[in-house]
């Protein structure tokens, strides 16, 4: 069974990345992200421009916990004396069952390096640890080969291969996860 609330004690620090709650002054740098068709290519929310990235950083400022089922940590990730290059994000699926989903997105600039990996294992680590989380899961698109390597490094195994609507067409999806003994 998960505990509640998730109120990590932020930032937390990897090698080379704070993962901290987010502030107004990331606009600027998440627009450089959330604007760029390569990276929003396989994310669930469109190209956006100045006023939705700040209409999409409004709700990020208040999810640096979670105090109930179905709610999002979501946590910037930024350079160590860096810019914010990302985000990692955490969902609390069910308190029973101990079970939470994982999430990230990364600036394209950053891709290839094993930042995206270097926040995603911190947070695996925080939600087993700290959390109580059992069972995590990830859904992808099924064309995105680098997400699945990544998850495949953390030790997430493909449960299930499905199509589902993404955007407007029928795309194909995949599920993983990570189970915890």
């Amino acid at each position: 069974m998960i505990t509640l609330p998730w109120a990590p004690e932020l930032p937390i620090r990897t090698e080379r990345l704070l993962l901290r709650a987010h502030e107004h002054g990331d606009l600027d740098a998440m627009l450089e992200y959330h604007s760029d068709p390569e990276v929003v290519r396989y994310l669930p929310w469109p190209v956006r421009d100045r006023a939705l990235v700040a209409e999409a950083l409004a709700p990020r400022l208040r999810q640096g916990r979670v105090d109930a089922e179905g709610e999002w940590l979501v946590l910037a990730m930024q350079v160590i004396d860096g810019p914010v290059i990302g985000e990692v994000v955490l969902k609390c699926a069910s308190v029973e069952k101990g079970e939470a989903e994982l999430g990230y997105a990364l600036h394209r600039a950053h891709h290839g390096r094993g930042l995206a990996f270097e926040a995603a294992s911190a947070m695996v680590r925080l939600a087993i640890e700290q959390f109580g989380v059992t069972r995590l899961t990830a859904e992808l698109d099924a064309r995105n080969a680098a997400s699945s390597s990544l998850l495949e490094r953390l030790g997430f195994r493909l449960i299930r291969s499905y199509e589902s609507e993404f955007k407007g067409e029928l795309a194909p999806g995949l599920e993983f996860e990570l189970r915890v003994s």
